[in-house]
């Protein structure tokens, strides 16, 4: 077997296990004993194999020489040679003489078995015949030791992580200071420390790559770590850190308790970026990094979905202008092009015309009737809700018309711009990709023949990236709803892959967007639904601030400074709005799943303050309640929370859905009304009723719901805080993401729907102050 530079690299470090030996070496070296303190003459033996053998022999304790046959010094060489290793043909002008007597000489030259040569009575003729026959056994054991490498290489293997020092500093810098303080390490070292294969990574840059789904085949045998979901209580609009604890936690379990962990959090998008929200890679010293990495572009998801979603939007404007324009004829000839003097029917042709009933395969012997059917999609504009989006929250293309241009001939149409991820950004996190889970009610994308192109642009959007924390654990960024109509989870991919290369006691801890009202009760009835994952625990986030505000403390208003109430002890605003906190434990219960309260710890709470949160706690049913620090002293500061989430998961489970599938969409909001958000009933609108009527009729009643319903209260008014009752829930409006696989109910108006991603774009950008040499700013900038 030839040696590559790499392998004989290895060979010469002594790494044993990296490296394959030549055959014919091998054999060599099973004919030669006893070889310390001898003299070995290599003559004609150069290049790799020649390397490999002074390397092996020498590690045998013999003195090693070498020598070509036209050298003036080679009769001197030889005469002094205990043993003699010939690795080409001696030529007819070197006596056999010039070797001495008693000297062991092997050839493993290419005429071996030619019997040509003639080296003397004196040497060892059988060690000749003996190393060809003996290189093809050694061939036959290398290609047995090489297939054992490779099953052993595609088994689990036990993490080698080295984290990285945190030197938290006081007072706490900002994010990007912290973020831009520490050195990460490069992106395949760490994929090597947590068993990733070389072919399984695709790197950009020096810090992130991107993840082949192929490691989901090879680890497929290997048992699940646990599950762990971070969610909050209803927060203020400043948010209590959900990302931080997440973040904090498996630094916490992996780089102080010596767990193994991964953290799965979504990669934002520039609206909340630029927004007052800021980024997501956490805060502090308990971050993703480089967070400017992590907050902008990435590896370019966001940018393949949102081409994906408009050209497909594009496509079928495309359609209904050309339908619109032209016979049946002329769109029959578009359609189906002679090509070289040849008219045939593409392969999604063919399927379209086997879905209408017309078994033909030749485009001349269509009738005009079916010529007709098969031309038109007779697409209705105003059924439309594939929606064009953008990835910044720009409030003047909300609703806005199109097809004022003279090409468009006069088909004017009112159209609106998402601000968020629509059915494609939605379904991937979901594992449905083109060409089946997309489609737009009545009309399927590969009718539009557009579903390859989509492929292609999203095709690396499916692969998680792989990223680190501040103590270089590792982390996946995947998929990024963070908009109240999705279900505001990352995706399902990466927890998989993660849950995998954990191993089975290790941790996967994954976050739920907005309050647990929302985003837990989303994450469990959709996402583990779609996943078949079952969690073991939820970690409940919470914030003496935000408890404040529910007990009656004033309006808490992004950039403002906050009012006295919040930064002086209160216990009774603290005890009047656990009501909050209990009804998130309750919550979570509903599904059967063990609950551990983090406090989110700001300097500005009291150890009274914290005390009482956490003794409120577990007496309203948490498993335990943690204040936790991690925000200014990184992994340390959520021990506590590491070991009660470690603990927790080990109790009995007896996690259900909320609903069953096979229930009507009325009942199935209702449900969630008021089990979850405590309300007397729910009423909908006559257009929401006419919708439920729609999907019901077309097949879709039996999809989970995924209801848009502002973040900052229980109930559908924002201004309501703890623990609203009595209240009737309205559902305005009831619309479907049949890619993604959900209804969404409308609750309220659509303001009302979506007020916390509207709201917080009227403050300053709070990104910017990141980069403001004159501004320091964090997520914790009370702390």
């Amino acid at each position: 077997m030839r040696l590559s530079d790499v392998n004989l690299g290895r060979l010469v470090r002594g790494d044993a296990y990296d490296c394959l030996v030549p055959p014919t070496v091998c054999a060599v070296m099973e004919l030669l004993e006893d070889l310390g303190g001898k003299t070995v003459l290599l003559v004609g033996a150069g290049g790799a194999v020649g390397a490999a053998l002074q390397c092996l022999l020498q590690r045998e304790g013999a003195a090693t020489m070498s020598c070509r046959w036209k050298a003036p010094q080679l009769r001197t060489k030889l005469q002094h040679a205990d043993v003699v290793i010939i690795g080409s043909t001696k030529p007819d002008d070197v006596p056999a003489s010039w070797i001495k007597p008693g000297t062991t000489v092997i050839s493993f030259s290419h005429d071996l078995l030619s019997e040509k040569h003639n080296y003397g009575q004196q040497t060892n003729h059988a060690a000749e015949n003996t190393v060809g026959s003996l290189a093809i056994a050694m061939r036959m054991q290398n290609m047995v030791k090489n297939t054992e490498r490779w099953i052993q290489s595609q088994q689990y293997r036990k993490w080698d992580l080295h984290c990285l020092k945190l030197q938290p500093l006081s007072p706490v810098p900002s994010d990007i200071e912290i973020s831009r303080a520490q050195s990460p390490k490069a992106v395949d070292v760490l994929a090597k420390e947590i068993g990733l294969l070389t072919d399984e990574i695709e790197i950009y840059g020096q810090t992130k790559a991107k993840v082949r789904l192929s490691l989901l085949e090879r680890l497929k045998d290997q048992p699940d770590g646990k599950y762990v979901l971070v969610a909050g209580i209803t927060p203020t609009p400043l948010g209590e850190g959900k990302s931080t604890v997440t973040i904090g936690l498996v630094q916490a379990l992996t780089a102080h308790l010596n767990i193994n962990s991964f953290a799965c959090l979504r990669q934002p998008s520039q609206g909340p970026t630029f927004g007052v929200k800021g980024g997501a890679a956490g805060g502090g010293y308990a971050q993703v990094i480089p967070m400017e990495e992590f907050n902008l572009h990435l590896t370019g998801d966001i940018h393949a979905i949102t081409a994906a979603n408009n050209l497909l939007a594009a496509a079928v404007d495309a359609r209904i202008l050309h339908e619109n324009t032209q016979s049946d004829k002329a769109l029959y000839n578009r359609l189906v092009p002679v090509v070289n003097g040849v008219r045939g029917f593409s392969a999604i042709q063919l399927a379209r015309l086997r879905r209408l009933g017309i078994n033909k395969t030749d485009p001349g012997t269509l009738t005009e009737e079916e010529i007709s059917k098969f031309a038109r999609l007779d697409i209705d504009p105003s059924t439309i809700t594939w929606q064009r989006v953008v990835d910044t929250n720009d409030r003047f293309l909300r609703k806005i018309t199109v097809g004022q241009a003279n090409t468009e001939k006069g088909f004017v149409r009112q159209v609106y711009i998402l601000s968020k991820f629509s059915d494609v950004g939605r379904g991937l996190m979901e594992i449905r990709f083109p060409p089946e889970f997309l489609s737009i009610f009545r009309v399927r994308v590969r009718e539009e023949g557009v579903t390859g192109a989509l492929a292609v642009l999203m095709k690396d959007a499916i692969k998680p990236t792989l990223m680190q924390t501040l103590e270089g654990t590792p982390v996946f960024v995947h998929a990024g709803p963070f908009a109240n109509i999705a279900h505001g989870n990352s995706s399902v991919l990466a927890d998989k892959i993660a849950l995998k290369l954990v191993g089975e006691k290790g941790f996967v801890v994954t976050e739920a967007g907005f309050g647990a009202d929302i985003g837990m009760e989303k994450f469990f009835n959709i996402k583990c639904r779609a996943s078949g994952l079952v969690p073991s625990v939820v970690v409940l986030v919470a914030t003496v601030r935000a408890l404040k505000m529910h007990g009656g403390g004033p309006n808490v208003t992004a950039g403002a400074p906050l009012k006295k109430e919040y930064t002086e002890e209160n216990l009774q605003l603290v005890a009047d709005g656990c009501c909050n906190l209990q009804k998130q434990i309750q919550i979570t219960q509903l599904f059967g799943v063990p609950v551990v309260v983090a406090l989110n710890v700001f300097k500005t709470d009291s150890p009274a303050e914290v005390d009482l949160v956490c003794e409120i706690a577990k007496q309203s049913g948490a498993f335990d309640a943690v204040p936790c620090n991690h925000w200014s002293a990184g992994g340390r500061g959520a021990v506590k929370l590491a070991q009660a989430v470690e603990k927790a998961a080990n109790q009995k489970n007896s996690f259900k859905y909320l609903y069953d599938l096979e229930l009507p969409i009325v009942e199935k909001i209702r449900i969630i009304a008021q089990k979850v958000y405590g309300a007397q009933d729910i009423e909908l609108s006559p257009a929401a009723q006419s919708q439920v009527d729609r999907y019901t009729r077309q097949g879709f009643g039996n999809l989970p719901i995924c209801m848009a319903k502002t973040h900052l209260s229980l109930s559908h008014q924002p201004e309501r805080k703890g623990v609203p009752t009595g209240f009737v829930l309205p559902i305005s409006d009831v619309r479907a993401s049949i890619g993604a696989g959900f209804i969404y109910p409308l609750v309220g108006t659509v303001a009302d729907s979506w007020n916390g991603a509207r709201e917080g774009m009227r403050k300053p950008l709070h990104f910017r102050k990141e980069y403001s040499p004159n501004v320091i700013s964090s997520s914790q900038s009370t702390a």
